[in-house]
């Protein structure tokens, strides 16, 4: 259960206030243990550091895009080696973008003497 920087604040200025161990416990329903680390992580300030919530990325996504532009025919080695990753990275980072690097081909019969146009005429 995750508390909050208030209530924490609270139970430790409680404990240190003359109160009991026995006390603490059944006021805020905390162990001396977690009282402890509450105290000194609000001493050392660790509650103060801010949390870093995005993930540092190798791959740019708008310089990734612009790559695309700029060379729509390159091979996906040829994007890793220009953002220093490997070729499954910018595969992904490609496929959250929503860039298919997917050739269009023309369709290839397995008997060719089936279709229509390859027909022999006897």
């Amino acid at each position: 259960m995750a508390y909050s920087m208030d209530y924490k604040k609270r139970a430790v200025a409680y404990k240190q206030e003359g109160h009991t161990f026995k006390q603490l416990r059944e006021a805020f329903g905390i162990p001396s243990e977690t009282y402890y680390q509450w105290k000194e992580k609000l001493e050392s300030g660790y509650y103060e550091i801010p949390i870093k919530r995005e993930r540092k990325r190798k791959i740019d996504k708008a310089a990734l895009r612009q790559a695309v532009a700029d060379r729509p025919d390159a091979f996906l080695t040829e994007y890793a080696e220009q953002f220093g990753c490997t070729a499954t990275a910018v595969f992904y980072a490609l496929e959250k973008l929503g860039i298919t690097r997917k050739k269009s081909r023309s369709p290839i019969t397995k008997n060719p003497t089936i279709t229509g146009r390859n027909i022999r005429q006897r």
